[in-house]
Formats: structure tokens, sequence, C-alpha cells
């Protein structure tokens, strides 16, 4: 699956989350932009009402597995922990054991909780806060896999071959508990240094596995750098940070399960999938065409996943391919269907059939799908009301997909424009990433800062070249570059 092209974060030097940046200037661009989107100041007093309510009584799941040692894995100071993990071998094979937050035993079918997250779609992330999907007293608490408490989940149970292909799958509702809350950082660090946690010492195992296993399907995976807003003693910067190889272990983890959620639901002829088109042959062949301008030559018996693996983004013209291959992964969306397997079942970048069910703390559709994939495993129906909202939940999620990309667009421009406001007339080494069909102007990605912007002016694709900075309109979130005399 690719990364998109920036997550923008905000966090202190030192790794742990930070505030406002530059004094009020970041708080009140960002609080323009959600005036500007509309965005949900909070919930309304019945919503938290019925929230701190359930909170309190969630449906009681049918197993105990708490002597299970699950650990979870996020970013610095997440708080909305949706994952549990616990490998184990098991023969000469694995036993995968996934805990997915039961978001389901606190939200009333037709409520105002379920009411709330329908128009809300999923949780959106500004580089200071976020907007939640559901009322903190669940998100963040009652229902998030924090350590050294017992939660509601939905416990998979994946059982793999030698080579990491799914030979079993099974889904329970069960109580957990989380013995650690872990980052991408530490889990690296630990798996360098030779001493993972218990729960996790297969984790890059299995997690090398599953890639080769996606290599061989056609999938594609790739590693391009977040963009972060980092607070340092002498105020803020926008940095990149390459992905560590844990996160692309652990993300193996989630792939696994959504393919295997996705072969339940086409077994039992009910669910909804992640589909996607693969690129057509005219994409394809000016993809090619930009390889080889770019000196990355690409055969033809070579697949795009594999070959989008090998390059690397701290080559420029690399970076420039990596940035280019996003028209290769477009046409998203989600298939519901009940009665009938639908033609596309696809996920092309995955290389296989799909479907979201890893996030439901921060992502609508995966609440639906793990109750579909549960029922099929118990041998129950599926709910009238999870049947009944299938064919609503892609408008849904496209919906709110919108909303998303328009908010990490605008953000991205706040906090570049921010940055760069006292540095109108200074040059910067950049890499040409697009040029514009007319040749007229680029995408210009900046090395230090990270910025990604438009130059205007005569540019080549992948060529290093040096910008200044013309001018910088804080109202408009804007800046522009020319090349350099």
């Amino acid at each position: 699956m690719p990364h998109t092209r920036t997550r923008l974060k905000t966090r202190r030097e030192d790794g742990s989350s930070a505030g406002h940046a530059d004094g009020p200037v970041l708080e009140e661009a960002l609080g323009a932009v959600r005036r500007e989107l509309d965005l949900p100041d909070g919930f309304d007093a019945a919503v938290l009402a019925e929230a701190e309510r359930a909170a309190g009584t969630p449906t009681a799941p049918d197993h105990d597995w708490t002597d299970v040692a699950f650990v979870t894995v996020d970013p610095p100071g997440a708080t909305d922990l949706d994952q549990g993990v616990h490998l184990e071998r098991s023969g000469d094979g694995y036993r995968v054991r996934y805990a997915i937050a039961d978001v389901a035993a606190f939200v009333t079918p037709g409520g105002l909780v379920d009411a709330e997250a329908r128009r809300r779609g999923q949780t959106l992330y500004l580089p200071d806060s976020r907007v939640p999907l559901h009322p903190p007293v669940l998100s963040e608490r009652a229902a998030s896999l924090l350590p050294d408490v017992d939660r509601p989940a939905y416990v998979w149970v994946i059982d793999l071959d030698s080579d990491g292909e799914t030979t079993a799958v099974d889904v329970v509702r069960a109580m957990v508990r989380s013995r650690a809350q872990l980052t991408y950082d530490e889990v690296q660090a630990d798996a360098g240094a030779g001493k993972p946690p218990e729960p996790l010492a297969l984790l890059d195992e299995i997690g090398r596995k599953r890639v080769a296993l996606e290599h061989a399907r056609g999938g594609a995976s790739l590693a391009i750098p977040d963009q972060e807003v980092v607070e340092t003693a002498a105020g803020y910067e926008l940095r990149f940070r390459p992905p560590v190889p844990a996160e692309d272990w652990n993300a193996q983890i989630s792939l696994l399960t959504g393919m295997a959620a996705a072969d339940l639901m086409l077994a039992g002829e009910v669910g909804i999938l992640r589909t996607m088109p693969g690129p057509d042959p005219r994409t394809i062949a000016r993809f090619h065409r930009q390889a080889d301008a770019l000196g990355a030559h690409w055969s033809a018996e070579t697949p795009y996943g594999d070959f989008l693996r090998s390059l690397d983004p701290t080559e420029p013209r690399q970076l420039a391919l990596l940035h280019a291959s996003a028209t290769l992964f477009r046409g998203a969306g989600y298939t519901p269907f009940d009665g009938a397997v639908p033609e596309r079942v696809v996920q092309a970048a995955v290389g296989a059939p799909y479907t979201h069910v890893t996030a439901p703390l921060r992502r609508l559709v995966d609440r639906f799908a793990l109750v579909v994939c549960e029922s099929l495993c118990r041998g129950r129906e599926v709910p009238d009301w999870v049947r009944a909202a299938l064919p609503e939940l892609p408008a849904l999620m496209a919906d709110s997909d919108r909303r998303a990309g328009t908010l990490e667009r605008a953000s991205i421009e706040a906090a570049e424009a921010i940055v760069l406001a006292d540095r109108v007339g200074e040059r910067f080494e950049a890499v040409v990433v697009d040029v514009a069909d007319d040749g007229g102007s680029g995408l210009v990605q900046l090395l230090d800062p990270a910025v990604l912007a438009r130059a205007q002016g005569q540019v080549e694709l992948g060529s290093a070249m040096t910008v200044a900075l013309e001018a910088v309109d804080l109202t408009t979130r804007s800046v522009r570059f020319v090349p350099a005399p």
C-alpha cells in the first residue's frame, strides 16, 4: 500500500507531542482552516451524555483473553489505540493474534453517537489537534486499547505457514489487556539491539515474509518520508521523517488482517471491500517514460510494486519518481455487496481483495466490517443494522476522504507559509518532482526545510536546482518560488 505524500504532524524535538507553533500564529492559521471547512468543534451535549453512559456499560464480550500479552505500536503520544499485537510460533509457522478495539460494544445502532460518527466519517488530523470520529471518552479512554486496563476487542487469530501464507482465520470478541504502549522508533531500536519485547519478537521475521508475498502478488508499498512540524529551542521547523522498517512490518500485519477480512466477506457473500483499479496502460507508459527520463530504467518484466520498492527516497531523481508514482494509485473506493460477489474485488496496490477493519476508533467503515466478519466466523446472521448501512457507507466515506484531503493540503500550506514567512529572498536547494503540461512551472521539493511547493518558470523533471523564495502570503497560505539566477 502506498503511503500518502505527507502526514503532517507536530512534535517536539524530544519526540513528544507539541503545542502551537510560533505563539498564536499557527493556531490562528489552523483556526481559519477549521472555519473554512466548517469542522465541528467538540460534540453536542446529548452526544457526550450518551457516550458517557456507554463508556460504563459496554456490551460484554464472549471470552476473556486478558492472559494474552498484547502490546500496541503507535506514534508517540497517541491515545486512540486501535490495535494490539501478539505473535508466536505455531509448529513450523506462526500464529498472529491481532486485537482490534470493539467500538460496536459502545455504540448503539441508530443512537446519537452512531449518527454523529456517520456525519464525520473519520478522525481528521491537524498539526496541532484532531477532530475525532467519536467522543474522547470512548476513542481515547473507554474503547482505546490503553495499557494495563481491560478492554473489549475483536481478536483476529490468523495462522500462517512457514512462508507467511495464511492457513486459517478466526475472529472472536474477547476482553483483552495490553501490556505496553510502544512507539515505532522504540520497536525499531529494540529489534536493532536484538531485544524486542516477547509479543513482537517475530515482527520483523513475519513482516519480511509478508513483504516477500506482497512482491509475489504484485502489491506495492512506498516509503515516502512524512512531513513534520518540529518544535525546537529556536522555534519551529519543517522536516522529513523517513518511516522506519518497523512501521512497514507492522503495516504488513494490518494488511494481512484486511486481506483475511475480505476473504471472509467474499466467502459469506456479504460485506464491503476497499477496491482500486490498477493503473491503465497509458498511465503505465507515461510512468515508464518518466522513469527513463530520470535515469531509473524500469524493465517491462518487473512489477511496478517491486520497482517502486527499489527506489531510494534520499536520491533526488528517485524521490521525484516516488512522488510521480501517485498517478498509479487512483480510483480507490468502497464496494458493498449483499448476496452477490461484485465484479471488481481487488485493491490494486495490495494486489488482492482487501478491506478496512483495523482502525474502528478513527474510521467509520471498520466498525461495520468487523461485525460482518465476526458474525460470519461465529455462524450468525449479519445484523440487519449492518446490512442496512452497507450501501450508505461508500458515500459517507468518500465525503470524509475529500474533507480529510482538503484539510491536509490546507494545513500543510499554512505551516509552510508560517515557517517561510521571514525568509523571502532566500535561496533553497530543491528537486523538481513534477512539471506542468505547458512546461511553465513545476512542483519542487525543498530539501531543507521540508516544503513541497510550486515554482514558476522553466524546470526539468528530476533536476536538482536552486530556487528563490519570491513571496509568502499568510492570508491565502501561499508561497511562490522561482528558479534562482
